[in-house]
């Protein structure tokens, strides 16, 4: 699959078949999130792959007890201990960890799987679940599986009304 079609097919992900992801297909998402660009090259995305079923319920529940999370075979967490802000003041942890979250996303598509980003989360109650130091970030929440569910799109927004060159013209 190219990337075009991963972009075009993937989406929002809310019902998981019950079959485990092959290690493979894991090795070569997570080898595609270690390849994600990062500020000053830092790479300080860690993840936490969270495959035991009741810690799974765990993470749905702490994550606002949205329970189809737990019905994926698998679980990314994507955390950061990076506390480096860019000139402009944000600081790249999220941005770095989405970047590769994203890689995760897309790579999954091309491997027959499909993903759910979730921002809804008690992360207090996730660092605790998942043993993760006080001193991480977590950033994302993504389940990830063989999809059980129709593929849906929501409809977007057409390039030239999110898009203008040279000057802001929108």
């Amino acid at each position: 699959m190219d990337l075009y079609e991963a972009i075009k097919k993937r989406y929002s992900c809310r019902n998981y078949e019950q079959k485990p992801i092959e290690q493979e297909k894991l090795d070569r998402i997570i080898e595609a999130a270690r390849l994600a660009p990062s500020a000053k090259n830092l790479q300080d995305w860690r993840f936490v792959i969270v495959t035991d079923e009741k810690i799974r319920r765990e993470v749905a529940m702490a994550a606002n007890e949205q329970m189809f999370i737990a019905s994926a075979p698998a679980i990314i967490v994507g955390c950061s201990n990076s506390d480096y802000a860019m000139r402009c003041g944000l600081r790249i942890s999220s941005i770095d960890v989405a970047i590769a979250m994203e890689h995760i996303a897309l790579s999954a598509v091309a491997e027959g799987l499909a993903t759910c980003w979730i921002g809804s989360f008690h992360p207090e109650k996730l660092k605790t679940i998942l043993e993760i130091p006080e001193r991480v970030e977590i950033i994302e929440v993504m389940p990830i599986g063989y999809p059980a569910d129709k593929e849906t799109h929501r409809p977007r927004e057409k390039a030239e009304k999110i898009v203008c060159y040279n000057k802001w013209q929108l």
